[in-house]
């Protein structure tokens, strides 16, 4: 445990550096310059990405980038092994993108403050009403030109067979027309959810 207690107080220490970026981010937004937001936020999420593989010793094998339309906003439908999936997908998919994520995630210091930057859509599964609503939002961010993540199972499978989508999962892309980019996530478990302790471990992400 010792070990995760590290690798989190290195994280922590590399989020509280970059407070002058997000000030100016926040301050981009407030001037209305919605792209130049965008590109600061998606330049610092990824390198944010990329510190945490390096710090767990993680390797990641990225497939089929060029399968994502470059013009247009989309839908990622990706299956959920483990905690390190979020991250994973910010730095193996150079393109800006927001999270439908657990209301849980605004508990996170810090980690929350950026995730509403880049437009993430925090869902109550506790109350039916709230997640409709988190559907209805992540359709209108797609609508105004911002792709977005979903993983339809809900909930972590740990290296299980992939669970049953949840419904509604696939309404945020056939109601904002947007394409949906099938993806395909592999190893995160064994990084974090086999020993609940993060160890080295290759990953893959394929975009189909």
């Amino acid at each position: 445990m010792l070990k995760n207690l590290r690798i989190i107080l290195k994280v922590l220490h590399y989020i509280n550096k970059r407070n002058k970026l997000y000030r100016e981010a926040k301050k981009l937004l407030k001037q209305g310059k919605l792209n130049e937001a965008s590109v600061l936020i998606q330049d610092e999420v990824n390198k944010f990405s990329w510190f945490c593989m390096e710090v767990t010793g993680c390797t990641l094998e990225v497939v089929g980038l060029e399968n994502i339309p470059k013009d247009k906003p989309v839908v990622y439908i990706a299956n959920h092994q483990g905690l390190l999936d979020i991250i994973l997908m910010l730095g193996a998919i150079p393109y800006p993108k927001g999270f439908i994520a657990k209301i849980e995630t605004l508990k996170i210091p810090k980690i929350s403050t950026w995730m509403k930057i880049m437009n993430c859509v925090f869902m109550d599964r506790k109350n039916m009403k709230k997640s409709v609503q988190a559907i209805y939002d992540g359709i209108e961010i797609v609508k105004n030109g911002h792709s977005m993540v979903i993983f339809p199972e809900g909930t972590r499978s740990r290296g299980g067979p992939v669970k049953p989508f949840k419904a509604g999962s696939f309404k945020m892309a056939f109601s904002s027309g947007a394409d949906i980019v099938p993806v395909s996530i592999d190893g995160t478990w064994h990084a974090y959810e086999e020993t609940v302790v993060f160890k080295a471990t290759p990953l893959k992400l394929i975009v189909h």
